[in-house]
Parts: structure tokens; sequence; C-alpha cells
């Protein structure tokens, strides 16, 4: 008689966590800093709901992979995550079209230049160029603004489906200014006006004291991003000279992106300073 002996089965690590549940919490806590500011063990725990040992050591293991940095007892986005995040963006095939046009844009009018996409009921920023009047307008690249607040945003809503419309309605419509849209009916009405004028404005909707002139990027009666010029209300011209030079611009972003190539034509003729003053940028004139 030959007896035959099994190996055991392997014993399962009663701690070991399957590999999707790991990613999940560890996205978890990099979603809790969404925002300016360092945050402690304390803050992570209650923004992210995990037990606080858990959320002790993923972020131990975050902070020695270089995703996140400690400072005492603070944690604060690291490197690696600045080093992968500029990555992503330089190599979107959008953002490398729009970038000589986004300066050129600049150039021209003196006004900080945005370049952003839809997620949701949300815009968010690809790119920000501009002088030192860009510093007085919080937007970031990678930060975010309800769409019906903001010109980018009323621009892509415009000419996507209902689902996006749903999102924004479905949260209530948040007013960042005594300017903003609060209702569906105030929102649908604007979004009607935009897809007559082809592009989209805010009047201190979403900055007190600034105002945007935004486009559609994208085939006709569709919009994947927007771009937009921002600057001092005082010093905004929402006329058809502005339309025009922000319909053309996105019109060549487009056309870069469908060849292929960060080659853009129509080249952008340089507009008259806003100011009407010959050879000076707009914001030439402003205080610091």
């Amino acid at each position: 008689m030959t007896l035959t002996i099994s190996a055991p089965a392997p014993r399962k690590n009663p701690v070991e966590e399957p590999p999707a549940a790991v990613i999940d919490r560890v996205s978890l806590v990099l979603d809790a800093f969404d925002g300016p500011g360092r945050l402690t063990l304390a803050q992570i725990v209650r923004r992210t709901g995990l037990p606080r040992s858990s959320a002790h050591r993923i972020l131990d293991r975050l902070v020695q992979l270089r995703w996140l940095r400690r400072n005492g007892r603070d944690y604060e986005l690291g490197m690696r995550l600045v080093e992968l995040g500029s990555l992503a963006v330089h190599q979107d095939r959008l953002h490398r079209a729009a970038i000589p046009k986004l300066h050129e844009l600049h150039a021209a009018t003196g006004l900080v230049v945005h370049l952003a996409v839809l997620d949701g009921s949300d815009i968010v920023y690809m790119e920000k160029i501009g002088n030192r009047l860009a510093t007085a307008l919080p937007s970031r690249v990678g930060g975010r603004q309800p769409a019906h607040c903001t010109a980018l945003g009323k621009a892509m809503l415009a000419y996507r489906d209902e689902r996006n419309l749903e999102l924004c309605q479905s949260g209530g419509l948040t007013r960042r200014t005594r300017y903003s849209i609060s209702s569906p009916a105030q929102l649908r009405e604007e979004l009607a006006r935009v897809r007559a004028r082809g592009v989209a404005f805010d009047r201190e909707e979403a900055v007190p004291g600034f105002g945007c002139v935004a486009a559609p990027i994208g085939d006709p009666g569709d919009a994947v991003a927007a771009v937009s010029v921002c600057g001092p209300i005082k010093h905004m011209s929402f006329d058809q000279r502005m339309v025009a030079t922000l319909r053309m611009a996105a019109l060549g972003i487009w056309r870069a992106v469908e060849d292929g190539t960060v080659r853009v034509a129509p080249t952008l003729q340089p507009v008259r300073p806003l100011h009407g003053r010959p050879n000076r940028p707009v914001s030439a004139g402003l205080p610091a």
C-alpha cells in the first residue's frame, strides 16, 4: 500500500489585502490631498474613513516611494507625483498641440490664457499661461472649478450631452459670486446663447473682479476641451474682435490635434491691445 502525502495548501496571510483593495485605499489617501495645504494623520483618517493603523501604514510607504513628503506631523504631495503629473500633461496630444497657440494668444492679448477639459460637473485646468496678472487668479494646472461658473465650462457644456448638464444640476448649482448662475433654467438659457455666439462669457461669475471669454475645441457641434482668455473685468473686451480671436485659436488647436502636429494654421494675427494703446499688452498698465 502506497501512502501519498499531498503538500499542504499555502496559507493565506489574513493581513494581506487583494491588490484592488490596496489600490483603492492608496487612491483614497491621495485623493484626500485634493486642495491646498498639508494634512495630519488625523485629518487623513477623517477624510478617508480608513482605520488609523491602515492609513499610517499607507502613508509611510508613500513617503518611502516619494509620492508623499513628511514634515514633522504633516504630510504633503511629493516630488514623484509632481514628476508623473507633469509627464502626463506633456504627453497629452491635445496639450502638445495647444501650447504654441496658447503662447501666441497670450502674446497677442496680454491676458491670462487657460486650456481645460470637462470632468463630470467640473472643469480641470490643463494649462495656464500668463505674466504677473496670472498670480491674481486662483486657477492652477490640475485645479478644478464648477463648470457652470466658468466660461470654459459653459463653452463645453453647450456642446455636450445631457449627462454632463444633469451632473451639474444634481449637486445644486453652487454660486461662487453673486453673478454666478444659480438655476437650471438660467443655465439652459445661457448655453443656448453660447451655441448662438460660438463662445462663452464669464462676467465675474467665478472670481470677483475678473472676466473670461472661452471657445470650445473640437469638431463642429462637439467640444473635447476649451480655451479662454481672462483678465480684470474692466479691461476685458466681450466684442466681436475677441470672439473672432478665440474662435480662431480654438480652430487652430483642433487642426493641430487632427494633423498630429504642433504646427497650427491659420496663424493668429496680432490684435490691437484692448486698451487701445498701440504696441502695449493689456496687462502692462495694471497694478502688480
